[in-house]
């Protein structure tokens, strides 16, 4: 195949700097400005702007779009990088323009002469009709959009506005970096006789970490070189980047280490966390929470809504916060009486093992026996059989006879440049031979980045035939997976190989889309409530059988999955499935309420309200010290705020979707076209109930969610769980 870097615009990692990053920046919003000041200046006042001709005000709308690239470009990357490879500099300099952008994008939300031209296009109803199905979305949503940034108030509330943008981006950014201080400062060097029942590769994890441990300790200057020859080696430290802590959380016989490591994992960030910053300064997280929560509901008021929540849900499917509060609660009775069950069982097997009350820290460790016992089942004895290359390549066959594509990796003399050598490259191929995109893998975890997994939308696909600019999807896609150790390859847990099927079909929702309105591309414009159906979705192949055989081959032996482990496998499927789904309530009902609640609360109210959440959805008790919240950044430092939810709401649309294949065959070719055409290829540009009602030929049910985690319901059933949540989505 040819070369095609030229056709992806790939940055060159290998030459850019975070300054230099900075300039590019500061140049694209300066040029943007400009060209906001020109139209300003040929606007004479407001009675001409209704008079703007809708042809010439769509062309000032797309020359503005295309000014923008440079801004989303620069800023894309930065960003990234501070998610991926954070430093003092990357850090110092991203937070540093977070004032800028975010006067920048309130002077674009709040600019009249640029909302009358949307105005314009929209209200020429002959003009309007005429412009293709995702421009029109598009213009729709930007509406929609500037009456959410404010174009409305009157100047004095506008500038309060401002001002409140401005500082939530930055208190975001500060929670985040708390986060990730905290997260990477705690290490816990442990004793051999703490070490017993941990596995191979934990402990091959914990060795990693105590050579990561030593490095930093020897450049703070806390450890001389002396210091460190004269410890043993390996050296085993216990830390709380999630691999290490969940070895440790899972195997370790210590109960009283996986109190400690516990205890360590739910106060980061709180006032019991003693760690700070390279300045000295606390990383505790409370008042950056409360003044979160008090800006946002300034912002709401000054928008004319009750509280932040109706602000979040009104450009999301739900419709209301009691919708969303009642499909969750009718949920969670649904998901009680098996969560019980659940609990009764480790609680028995926990009586079994020495310990007469369970605790939280002792969870992991005992389902870990209860599926050894019941189902013959260790996540250590599987995970030989999911060494990543494998994995990966499954994963590729997968989607490859789904939807007719080919992915293809850059090597050697056709390798990429990265950010670190860890990170791949592919690229995505039409059955055809036609480019479709690319994708970087950063799969492994590390020092300077943030924990979880995720999938950055870079660079979308857009095309601007002013100046003939054509532009393929690029995307990130990030996990925090076990590197390789010991000369073998990174051997992935069934739990993180669906973390894996997950955040890859986000990546393909983005570079499938044949979509070129960069705005509802991809996932771009796609209700956030929505967004997850394609990821979760997905996950449903790394269950069945056939798609396990495709991504299982044993490390040393090149032996796929055995029968009796598959079927341990599947068997386990819905093991803890109740207490996971009360769980995810728990967090998604919090979330909710406290962007509901006016006036707005202060941290000793955020506590409360979790804790009357644990009172109504939990069935075990939570330790009072528990801070949860302190590290909650999907609704703090992400775009969840009152949207957490969405991944309870999505995983019922993903499960009818695969219902649909359930009944046709799961690797039917004419049902995997149709659910690329109809959900993957549209992106955002039409509402996400209309592409599943095209995709499914009905509105969602609830019923494949229920069976599919262990909770059915009965043929005649009709409670109000049932008829709710039909009505609601």
């Amino acid at each position: 195949m040819t070369d095609t870097s030229s056709q992806l615009r790939l940055v060159d990692f290998d030459n850019i700097s975070p300054s230099a990053l900075q300039n590019q920046v500061i140049s694209a919003i300066d040029t943007a400005n400009a060209f906001l000041d020109e139209m300003t200046a040929n606007t004479d006042g407001p009675s001409n702007d209704a008079k703007i001709n809708a042809k010439q005000a769509l062309a000032d709308v797309l020359t503005f779009d295309h000014i923008n690239l440079d801004l989303e470009r620069s800023w894309g990357v930065l960003s990234h990088l501070n998610s991926v490879m954070s430093n003092d500099e990357i850090r110092h300099i991203h937070h540093e323009l977070l004032p800028k952008l975010s006067a920048y994008s309130t002077r674009v939300g709040q600019h009249q002469p640029l909302f009358s031209r949307y105005q314009a296009i929209a209200e020429d109803t002959a003009f309007f009709a005429a412009l293709e199905p995702a421009r029109a979305r598009a213009i729709e949503l930007a509406l929609k959009k500037f009456e959410l940034l404010g174009v409305s108030l009157p100047t004095d509330k506008q500038e309060k506005f401002a001002a409140i943008q401005s500082e939530l981006s930055t208190l975001s950014a500060t929670f985040s970096d708390h986060i990730l201080d905290a997260t990477q400062a705690y290490a816990l060097p442990l004793k051999k006789e703490q070490m017993a029942g941990l596995t191979e590769s934990g402990l091959a994890l914990l060795a990693d970490a105590g050579e990561q441990y030593k490095a930093r300790e020897l450049a703070n200057g806390t450890l001389t070189q002396a210091d460190i020859d004269a410890l043993p080696s390996p050296y085993y430290v216990a830390s709380l980047n999630i691999p290490v802590y969940l070895a440790v959380m899972t195997h370790a016989d210590d109960r009283s280490l996986r109190e400690t490591l516990y205890r360590a994992y739910v106060t980061r960030a709180s006032e019991f966390d003693e760690h700070t910053n390279a300045k000295g300064e606390s990383l505790n997280n409370a008042d950056t929470m409360s003044q979160i929560l008090q800006l946002r509901e300034q912002k709401a008021a000054l928008l004319g809504f009750n509280n932040y929540a109706e602000v979040s849900l009104s450009t999301k499917m739900a419709d209301s916060v009691a919708q969303v509060e009642t499909f969750l609660r009718d949920l969670a009775t649904k998901a009680t009486p098996t969560a019980k069950n659940d609990l009764v069982q480790l609680q028995k097997y926990a009586q079994n093992h020495g310990i007469d009350e369970l605790q939280p820290w002792d969870k992991a460790y005992i389902a870990e026996k209860v599926k050894q016992k019941e189902f013959s089942l260790s996540q250590e004895e599987i995970r030989p059989y999911f060494p990543l290359p494998k994995v990966l390549s499954g994963l590729f066959t997968v989607v490859e006879r789904l939807y007719g594509i080919k992915v293809t990796k850059k090597s050697g003399t056709d390798s990429v440049s990265r950010w670190h050598d860890d990170v791949r490259f592919y690229e995505l191929f039409d059955a055809n031979d036609d480019l479709l995109g690319g994708f970087y893998f950063d799969l492994f975890t590390r020092s300077g980045k943030r924990g979880g997994a995720w999938m950055n939308g870079f660079q979308s696909r857009y095309t601007y035939d002013e100046q003939d600019h054509q532009q393929l999807p690029v995307c990130f896609m990030v996990g925090n997976f076990t590197p390789a150790l010991d000369g073998k390859p990174s051997l992935l847990t069934h739990d993180e190989v669906l973390t894996l099927f997950h955040e890859f079909v986000h990546g393909l929702h983005h570079l499938l889309t044949q979509v070129t309105v960069g705005d509802v591309a991809g996932v771009n414009g796609v209700e956030w409530d929505a967004v997850e159906l394609p990821s979760q979705f997905m996950e449903n192949w790394a269950w069945d059988a056939e798609g396990i055989a495709l991504i299982s081959s044993h490390v040393d032996t090149g032996e796929p999955l055995p029968k009796d482990k598959l079927a341990a496998l599947l068997a386990a499927k819905n093991f803890q499935s109740g207490a996971q789904t009360l769980r995810q309530i728990e967090f998604s009902l919090f979330d909710l309420l406290i962007h509901a609640h006016t006036p707005a609360l202060d941290y000793d109210g955020i506590l409360a309200t979790l804790n009357t959440v644990r009172n109504d959805i939990a069935i075990m008790q939570t330790p009072d010290y528990n801070r949860f919240a302190n590290g909650f950044s999907h609704i703090f430092a992400g775009g969840y705020a009152a949207g957490y939810y969405s991944y309870k709401w999505a995983e019922l649309l993903s499960a009818d979707a695969f219902s649909k294949f359930e009944e046709d065959g799961i690797f039917n070719p004419a049902t995997g076209k149709a659910f690329r055409e109809t959900v993957l290829s549209v992106g955002g540009s039409f509402p996400a109930k209309t592409n599943f009602e095209n995709f499914r030929g009905r509105s969602a049910s609830i019923d494949a969610l229920l069976r599919h985690s262990g909770f059915s319901l009965a043929e005649n059933d009709d409670t109000k769980t049932t008829q709710t949540t039909r009505e609601v989505i």
